[in-house]
């Protein structure tokens, strides 16, 4: 019987509920046995002089998945050197576990308005089945380029939280608890994370 693993891939800057809550619905929605984070080791679309180094990221997304016996984290992305791109990481997931593995790719509705950019966009449909997760100001609606049949459309309940807001309250001292798992919360403030 095929493994049906869920790729929860991302910056997580840090990580937050709301990823959590998007993993775990996908999880129980589509009969996922596992989900796996893959925190990005050098985002090609983000200004890495603001993104926090790979190893917090790593360390943060773990602590925060801790608790659900349906989680994992790979340091995939984290230990490959160079920009970090989906399709790499697919084909790799793909070499690890065989022909027996489907892949379920979870994202937010953003990932629909910038998917075209992305390294090898349209090889990405083969790969893995794409699941987008309704998100505050996105629409949520189908991507050809992936072709209709390889996208899961979830409408889940979703709060206004995001990394970037989670990062502005930090450095203006305002509290992220209930944001982010408690150790997240923790780790951020032993570590001085996202101050000015």
């Amino acid at each position: 019987m095929a493994v049906r693993l869920g790729i929860m891939g991302g910056t997580f800057d840090p990580i937050h509920n709301v990823h959590l809550l998007k993993a775990s619905e996908a999880a129980y929605r589509l009969g996922l046995d596992e989900v796996l984070f893959v925190p990005a080791g050098r985002p090609w679309q983000k200004d890495l002089l603001r993104v926090s180094g790979a190893e917090e990221r790593y360390v943060m997304t773990r602590l925060a998945v801790a608790a659900d016996p349906r989680f994992s984290v790979s340091r995939m992305e984290v230990d490959r050197a160079g920009p970090t791109y989906a399709v790499d990481t697919l084909r790799e997931l793909r070499r690890l576990h065989g022909p027996c593995v489907q892949l379920f790719f979870i994202a937010g509705a953003d990932v629909l308005a910038s998917i075209a950019t992305w390294r090898e966009a349209r090889s990405l449909g083969e790969l893995a089945h794409f699941v987008f997760c309704s998100r505050p100001g996105y629409e949520l609606g189908g991507s050809s380029l992936l072709g209709r049949e390889r996208v899961t459309l979830l409408h889940v309940p979703v709060w206004e939280i995001s990394s970037t807001v989670i990062r502005q309250r930090v450095s203006r001292v305002q509290s992220i608890r209930y944001l982010v798992p408690d150790p997240v919360v923790d780790y951020i403030t032993e570590r001085g994370l996202y101050r000015e």
